[in-house]
């Protein structure tokens, strides 16, 4: 079938394809090293490491005291995070840090031609168990972040640059947990 410019509709598919082909992985360790540098200039610049689980924190401390501004008000969880009441939480450096990750994020994702509509699992995974074993995980993991007083990037990145025991104890416990998880769900992604 051909148009009006002599190319047929294939063509201009296949064409497309070729151009916007994701491009490869970058090199971890190079990664790396700029996620220290990203760290680095987040303290001389900040005065603080990078985290995130805290502005979920706060975004949650805010919506309740929209709801039940009394409650959150006598919730020692909430007023950590709502403050004196001088400054407007929603100004917390966190908020601002996520809000930059994910359009730093989706830039990244952008350039790299890797955003897309997608849902990433293995061929023996249906969607709807992909999503409940993601939203779990997460679920999990937000748990855990506040068990711990922090999320990955708050507790191994900063508190480990800080040299904090209980940080290095976390990562060590969170990669020891990764490999022991993986040696029983590998098969789903195969």
């Amino acid at each position: 079938m051909e148009t009006v410019t002599g190319i047929s509709a294939e063509s201009r598919v296949e064409t497309a394809e070729k151009t916007f082909m994701p491009k490869p992985y970058s090199n971890p360790y190079l990664v790396g090293f700029g996620l220290g540098l990203a760290l680095l200039a987040a303290f001389v610049i900040m005065g603080r490491g990078l985290g995130a689980s805290g502005a979920a924190s706060t975004l949650v401390a805010v919506g309740v005291s929209k709801v039940a501004p009394e409650h959150a008000s006598q919730n020692e969880f909430y007023k950590n995070y709502l403050g004196d009441g001088s400054t407007n939480p929603l100004k917390d450096w966190l908020l601002f840090e996520v809000i930059g990750v994910a359009i730093g994020g989706f830039l990244s994702g952008s350039l790299a031609h890797r955003v897309k509509k997608t849902i990433e699992k293995g061929p023996n995974v249906s969607n709807r168990t992909r999503l409940i074993y993601a939203f779990t995980g997460g679920a999990i993991m937000g748990f855990g972040a506040k068990l711990a007083r922090g999320c990955t990037s708050g507790q191994a990145l900063t508190g480990g640059a800080l040299l904090g025991l209980g940080s290095w104890v976390f990562m060590l416990a969170v990669f020891a947990g990764g490999y022991l998880t993986a040696y029983f769900v590998r098969r789903q992604w195969l």
